[in-house]
Formats: C-alpha cells, structure tokens, sequence
C-alpha cells in the first residue's frame, strides 16, 4: 500500500497472513509456550480467543455447584459488567506479561486470593480450567479462519498447565486431548438445572446483548444468536428452547462468513488486546490488577477460607510457588 506525500512514495508493508502460524511453528511448545500463547490470543485469533474464552465461563455457569455459587455472591448478577471486565483483565494480564512476571504474578494472586474465600472443589477448579483449554479449540475448529495446529493446541494445554500448577490444582491434565475428555466427563455427570445459575446465565445474555457491535439490533435477537451456538447439553441444563435448525445454520453461517473474510486479510501486526475492546467499560480511567476483582472481609458462610495461608506471594519478587495456595478439597 502507498500514500503520496509531497511527491514521495511510503510503502508499507503488511504481514502474510501466515505470518504468525510460521512463527509459532519455529517455537517450542514446552519451552516457549507462553510467547505461543500470547501470539494466538493477541495476533493470530484475538476475537475469536475473546469470544471462546467468554463461552467457557459461560458454559461453567451449567454446573449447578459453579453456577449457583456465582448467583450467591450476587456477583455475576447485580454487577455483571464489571466482572466480565474484570475476569477478561485479570486473564490478559497473565497471558500478555507472562504467568510469573510482575503483572502475571499479580494477576494469579488475585485469582488465588479470591477462590481463597470459597470452599472451591478441586474437581470445580479442574473442570474450569479445562473449560479454558477445550473451548477455544473446538471454537476455532468450527468458526475460525483455520484450526489451531496440533502444536500450537500443546502449546495452549501447555499455558494452562502452568496456570494451574500456580493455582495449586491437582491432577491437571497432562495433554489438550485429556483436557477434552476430562471437560466432556464432567459435564456428562454434573450439568444440571440451578435455578441460581440460570439468573447469572440470564444477566450474562442480558450483559452480551449490549456489546457492540450487536447492540444495534433487538436484545431478543441477539440472546436468539447466542443461543444458536450453544449445544444441546447446554441449553437443556439451562431449561432453554433448542433452537430450530434453520436458526443454527444462519447464525452459525455468520460467524463462518467472518472467518472467511479474515483468511483474506493480512495477519495482524499490532497486537489487540480486551482492554482496548469497547466492551470493557468498568475503567476509563485504567485500572491496576491488584484492585479488579471483589474483596470480602471474611470467609463466605457457605464455606471456610482454604486451608493455608492463600495471601502467599504478597510480594512480587517471591518464588514462583509463592502464588499458589491450598485449592478446596
């Protein structure tokens, strides 16, 4: 591309769009798992990173013991924005900086020191965790410009495993592929109906509904969209109308008539990040990691703070096993 400018030439050059995927291919996916990370969630996918990460959170809600927890916090229901702002930055940090930078490390404490106040099951925590790894695959499967290589899904199995062994998780799994398996056991044995987890599910799709660009069209359509990307499982532990299969393939081939419209761009050089999408609305003003999330005073009555000292890693130059704290039993 050229711009004119007093009768000289500037020519700028835009990346191939399988600059990245090349990169990533010269990296390691044991070694150099988070710069992987990083470059899938902020150049190569970071719409369809933030869209598949938005959908495993929401998918956690379908586990009454996840989904009804959240609704008794009043949390995800009475200041629905903010944590959805807060989540996404929390997560950013971490990915952007590094697991056990000074930012990465904030971020992990202040996952730690939150899930400290509640009597979390591990079996919760791991089930979480691989909600992170499985659903964005299996989102770019389906909706993405192309699927992510088989190195690049055990360089993302990779960051979560590290994420997991700093939040003191048990028995992670040790591949993607068990990761799926353990994700799709558990959803088989727990979703359910909660009538709690269906009002934090309702705020969710209430929040979705006012994002741009889909705040220009009717709130109904846009839960009707969303809804027509979520399988049956889902929609059934929610007491959701499935979809007609007409509805499905419209609104699913949209997504897909995206995707084919990006495999014609170039790849992006400057990275994108959450903070900057307009869907972030809690700070204008900017915002420390150390301060997002929520700060109760005492252990919640529905359980005892987990057992150890879960403000471990205070400080920014402590160990890198200075973040975790005991996880619930």
């Amino acid at each position: 591309m050229s711009h004119n400018r007093d009768s000289t030439t500037v020519t700028v050059m835009s990346l191939d769009r399988t600059h990245w995927q090349r990169h990533v291919a010269a990296l390691d996916a044991e070694s150099d798992f988070e710069e992987i990370y990083r470059i899938l969630a902020a150049h190569e996918f970071p719409w369809d990173m933030n869209q598949s990460l938005g959908l495993a959170l929401y998918r956690t809600y379908a586990v009454p013991s996840i989904g009804g927890l959240l609704a008794r916090t009043g949390e995800f229901t009475e200041r629905t924005q903010k944590r959805y702002d807060d989540t996404a930055l929390i997560l950013e940090a971490a990915s952007e900086h590094g697991l056990e930078s000074p930012q990465g490390r904030r971020a992990v404490r202040r996952m730690n020191q939150m899930h400290g106040f509640w009597n979390i099951p591990q079996d919760d925590l791991r089930y979480v965790l691989c909600t992170f790894v499985v659903v964005p695959i299996r989102w770019l499967d389906e909706y993405g410009y192309r699927p992510l290589t088989e190195h690049e899904k055990v360089a993302s199995a990779n960051y979560y495993r590290r994420l997991g062994r700093l939040m003191n998780i048990k028995d992670v799994p040790a591949t993607w592929r068990a990761f799926g398996e353990a994700m799709d056991a558990y959803e088989a044995e727990r979703f359910g109906y909660d009538a709690g987890a269906v009002a934090v599910s309702e705020a969710t799709l209430d929040l979705m509904a006012t994002f741009p660009p889909q705040s220009m069209l009717p709130a109904w359509l846009v839960r009707r969209f969303s809804k027509a990307l979520m399988d049956d499982a889902l929609l059934d532990a929610f007491g959701y109308a499935r979809p007609s299969a007409l509805e499905r393939l419209a609104f699913r081939g949209g997504v897909k008539l995206r995707a084919r419209f990006v495999a014609t761009r170039p790849a992006r050089e400057r990275p994108s990040y959450v903070r900057e999408m307009p869907q972030i609305r809690s700070y204008p003003d900017g915002y420390d990691v150390a301060d997002l999330g929520t700060f109760p005073s005492c252990p919640h009555a529905d359980g005892a703070a987990t057992t150890g000292d879960w403000q471990a890693g205070a400080h920014d130059d402590g160990a890198p096993g200075d973040l975790a704290r005991p996880a619930g039993g």
